[in-house]
């Protein structure tokens, strides 16, 4: 039912529409609005849903349940073609894991850049880092000790850069990580005899690992953490997950990660420095509305 107004109140409204507007009066304040981000929901859904937390601990559980398999079997193998280059009995077992967002949580940085309306950039990643306060991703640390109870060495593969080395193993240290030496961790700069490194991929490092390991599994949150990315197009990325599909899950295991990643520059044909809307409007573009 609709109010009905009183006679007073409808002569106050009345008066009140034909007072003048004193030219000197202040303008009426616009109302607050948040700033546009395309990565709220993504951190959000990171850092409070239960869905989140769910795959990433089934995710390592799986994984430590297929440990004993994978020791068993001599001829288990999570590296490709052309990327293993030691063997033999002497090899001792290792996995393999990329850091950030597979191994450690960074989603607090993340959240920085939304709050403020930033972008990554090398120095405030370094600032972070260097704070040593990425919590320890769900599910990996008992993943860890599972794995070194069955003599298995952590190998973390990461493009952090070399400088910020002592910072990164303060850190997994700090989350309950075991960290066998500083050579365990294989920074964006190694150098790697006899292989020439190409931007970040990590090919040359996992060539390195293969040559002291015997490398039973890899973890990671993008492609380019299990294999060298040739063509980063989403028809080219396509082309490798069917190539090696039945890799994942029992060698491989991917964490989730819809923060960033190579298949965001694969929208805009590797781009990064036309302007963000540029960025945002191939994106949209890239949507698909209908079956």
């Amino acid at each position: 039912m609709r109010p009905v107004l009183s006679c007073a109140a409808v002569l106050v409204l009345a008066l009140a529409a034909c007072q003048p507007v004193r030219p000197d009066a202040p303008p009426a304040a616009a109302p607050a609005t948040v700033a546009a981000d395309d990565n709220l929901n993504a951190v959000l859904w990171v850092q409070r849903s239960a869905e989140y937390r769910a795959i990433a601990e089934q995710t390592y559980r799986a994984a430590a349940a297929t440990l004993d398999q994978a020791l068993a079997d001599p001829a288990w193998d999570a590296l490709v073609d052309g990327e293993r280059e030691g063997s033999g009995p002497g090899l001792k077992p290792a996995v393999v894991l990329d850091i950030d967002e597979t191994v450690l949580d960074n989603s607090p940085y993340q959240a920085r850049l939304v709050r403020d309306g930033g972008e990554y950039s090398d120095p405030s990643w370094d600032a972070w880092v260097e704070e040593r306060k990425a919590r320890a991703v769900p599910g990996v640390v008992e993943f860890a000790r599972a794995a070194n109870a069955r003599g298995v060495t952590l190998v973390y593969i990461s493009n952090r850069a070399v400088h910020l080395t002592q910072a990164t193993l303060d850190n997994l240290r700090a989350e309950g990580l075991p960290v066998e030496g500083e050579d365990v961790f294989l920074g964006l700069g190694t150098v790697v005899p006899g292989c020439e490194q190409h931007g970040s991929e990590k090919d040359c490092r996992r060539r390195l690992a293969s040559r002291k390991y015997r490398v039973l599994m890899q973890f990671g949150d993008q492609l380019g953490d299990f294999l060298k990315i040739e063509d980063n197009s989403p028809a080219g990325r396509q082309a490798l997950l069917e190539r090696h599909r039945d890799w994942f899950g029992s060698r491989w295991w991917i964490l989730p990660n819809p923060t960033y990643g190579g298949w965001e520059p694969a929208l805009f044909d590797n781009h990064w420095k036309q302007p963000r809307d540029a960025r945002r409007a191939a994106k949209r573009a890239a949507l698909e509305t209908a079956p």
